[in-house]
C-alpha cells in the first residue's frame, strides 16, 4: 500500500506527513487494519524498540472540580456517583504511589482537579513531590493540576517535578463545545510554560467526544507544533451524569487507526494509551502496544482500568518489555536536545504527550515486580453499545486506591 509505505519513511526520517496522508490513515477499511498497525508498528520500534513504558495515576484532589469540561466526571454539575476527597496528605500520595512503583511503574502521574493551583496548592504538591522521591529512587514525577499562573513551572520544577501534563484533548475549532469555563488557548499557554521552565511537556487529546476526523488531525498537529515529549491518547469513558454519556462512538478499530495516525504524525515521542483503552479497545490492547510505547498501569482518576497483574501479563504475552527506571524513553536525539536547551526539544518532528515519555534507545530493562494486592482481572467487557444508548455497565468507577481504605488495583 503505497500510502503506508510513504508514512513509514517519513516516520523514520521525522517528517511530518501531510495531512491527506494522516486523514487518509482514518479512512482506511477494516480489511487495511493489520497494514495500519504493521506500518505504524516498524516507526515505533526503530524509535522505541520493544519496550513499554508503564506510568501510574494518583488522584491528589478528587470532584469538587469548577470548571465544565462535558468529558469529566469531576466536572461542575457532574452526577456521577465517583469518590470525592480533598487533597490527600503528603505521605498518602507517597503510599499510594509506591503501589504503582511496586508494579513497574516508572513515571507517578499526581493529578489535581480544579482549574489551577493556587500558590499554596504548589508548595503542598512540591513537599508530595519530595515525598514520593525520597521513598522511591529514581521515579520520574509528572504533576497535572490545571492551569498554571507565571512562575508556578518553575516551583514545581525546583521541587522536583521532571514533567507536566496539561491536554489539548479536542481541536481549537471545536473547543468551545467541550468546555466555557476556559479557552484553548489558556491550554496551550500552560504547555508552553511547562516547556519554559525546563519540565519536560506532556500533552494529549480525548477520542470519541463526536468530532470529525479533521479535528482528530488538528489536535495532533498542534500537539507536534508544541513539541511535547509525551502524547497520552485518552478514549472517552462516557460517565453516567455528564453531558456526554450518550457518546459512544468508538470501536476497537477505530481506535486502533487514532492510534497509528498520532505514531505517523509524532514518530519519535511517547505515545501513552491512556484512559478508556479497556472500554474501547478491550480484546484489541495487546494489539495498540505495536503502536503505543506507553500505558498507565491500573486505574484512572475516577475509573477502575485492568488489573495491574493484568497489564504486565498482556505486555509479556504479546512479546513486550517493560521499560526499566535506567533506561531513557525519548530517543537520542530528543534526550539530548531537552538536556541542552533546559526546556523545549526543538525537533521539529516532535509531538506531545501526557506524563508519559522521556526517552532513549540504552540502557538495560528491570524486571517488574509483580504488583501487590492487585484485583482479579475484571471480566471481559460486553459488545459496543450503539451510538447514543448509555451503557454505565462498561464504567467500572473507582472505588479503591488513593483517598480509600481498599488497596489499589496495581
Amino acid at each position: 500500500m503505497d500510502l503506508l509505505n510513504t508514512l513509514v519513511d517519513k516516520g523514520l526520517r521525522r517528517e511530518l506527513p501531510t495531512r491527506e496522508e494522516a486523514l487518509a490513515v482514518l479512512a482506511t477499511s477494516d480489511d487495511e487494519l493489520l497494514d495500519v498497525v504493521a506500518a505504524a508498528g516498524k516507526v515505533r520500534r526503530q524509535w522505541f524498540g520493544r519496550r513499554v513504558k508503564l506510568n501510574y495515576l494518583v488522584n491528589l484532589k478528587s470532584g469538587l472540580c469548577p470548571e465544565d469540561c462535558s468529558y469529566c466526571s469531576q466536572r461542575l454539575g457532574s452526577k456521577a456517583e465517583i469518590l470525592k476527597y480533598t487533597w490527600l496528605k503528603p505521605d498518602e500520595a507517597s503510599q499510594a504511589a509506591a503501589a504503582g512503583v511496586a508494579g513497574g511503574a516508572k513515571r507517578v502521574c499526581l493529578v489535581a482537579s480544579g482549574r489551577g493551583p493556587t500558590d499554596r496548592d504548589v508548595e503542598r504538591v512540591g513537599k508530595t513531590i519530595e515525598a514520593i522521591k525520597e521513598q522511591n529512587e529514581g521515579v520520574e514525577v509528572c504533576a497535572c493540576l490545571g492551569l498554571l499562573s507565571d512562575g508556578q513551572a518553575e516551583r514545581l520544577k525546583d521541587a522536583g517535578a521532571d514533567a507536566y501534563n496539561h491536554n489539548l484533548n479536542t481541536s481549537e475549532a471545536t473547543y468551545g463545545q467541550i468546555t466555557k469555563t476556559h479557552t484553548y488557548a489558556d491550554r496551550v499557554d500552560t504547555v508552553q510554560k511547562a516547556h519554559a521552565a525546563g519540565l519536560s511537556a506532556c500533552s494529549g487529546l480525548i477520542a470519541g467526544m463526536g468530532e470529525s476526523d479533521e479535528d482528530l488531525v488538528d489536535v495532533v498537529y498542534s500537539l507536534r507544533e508544541l513539541d511535547s515529549d509525551s502524547v497520552p491518547v485518552n478514549f472517552l469513558i462516557p460517565f453516567e451524569g455528564t453531558p456526554l454519556a450518550k457518546e459512544w462512538n468508538l470501536t476497537p478499530q477505530r481506535c486502533l487507526r487514532i492510534l497509528a495516525m498520532v505514531r505517523f504524525v509524532c514518530p519519535d515521542v511517547e505515545v501513552r494509551i491512556a484512559g478508556g483503552r479497556e472500554v474501547h479497545l478491550r480484546s484489541m490492547q495487546p494489539l495498540a502496544l505495536n503502536i503505543a510505547n506507553s500505558i498507565f498501569l491500573g486505574d484512572y482518576l475516577t475509573s477502575e482500568g485492568q488489573a495491574g497483574q493484568a497489564d504486565l501479563d498482556m505486555i509479556a504475552d504479546a512479546g513486550f518489555e517493560v521499560e526499566g527506571a535506567g533506561t531513557t524513553t525519548l530517543p537520542a536525539h530528543r534526550a539530548d536536545a531537552a538536556a541542552a536547551a533546559h526546556g523545549p526539544c526543538g525537533s521539529s518532528a516532535a509531538q506531545a504527550g501526557c506524563g508519559s515519555a522521556c526517552g532513549g534507545c540504552s540502557g538495560h530493562e528491570q524486571e517488574a515486580v509483580p504488583a501487590q494486592n492487585a484485583a482479579p482481572e475484571p471480566a471481559a467487557a460486553p459488545a459496543q453499545a450503539p451510538a447514543g444508548e448509555v451503557r454505565p455497565d462498561l464504567v467500572a468507577v473507582r472505588r479503591r486506591g488513593a483517598g480509600t481504605d481498599l488497596a489499589p488495583n496495581a
